[in-house]
């Protein structure tokens, strides 16, 4: 008698499911690694000296990334993160500018690169399927 092998793998009692099961690792979002790696770095950057057009380029790309990343955590399901980068995104947008002075800016750009790359071990990380 001809034994059904679709029925195994649905029900996934499959002896080569079993096999398999420990193989399932953590895998990174790639374009959401290399977004925040970028947004950090020129956080990072910015607290050397640099053109006034630096800046507004940083702030159009963490405001983007930070957006992106709320997005990410919303189809996520982690609501916590969401509001935290949202903050960022409105702290760093670039259409209605915060005025700070440098020091107060050097605090917030040090704190949210880190942010920023925590939320990637927390936001793009992904399960791989089997």
């Amino acid at each position: 008698m001809i034994k059904d092998v679709r029925s195994e793998f649905i029900t996934l009692n499959h002896p080569t499911w079993s096999r398999l099961q420990p193989e399932i690792t953590m895998k990174l979002n790639p374009i959401a690694t290399i977004l925040k790696l970028a947004a950090a770095g020129l956080l990072f950057g910015a607290l050397w000296r640099h053109q006034h057009d630096y800046y507004t380029l940083m702030r159009w790309v963490v405001c983007g990334v930070s957006a992106f990343g709320a997005f990410q955590a919303v189809t996520s399901g982690k609501s916590g993160w969401v509001w935290a980068l949202a903050v960022v995104a409105l702290v760093f947008n670039p259409i209605v500018p915060i005025h700070l002075k440098r020091e107060t800016w050097a605090f917030i750009d040090s704190a949210v690169a880190v942010f920023l790359l925590i939320s990637i071990a927390f936001i793009d990380r992904r399960t791989s399927p089997p």
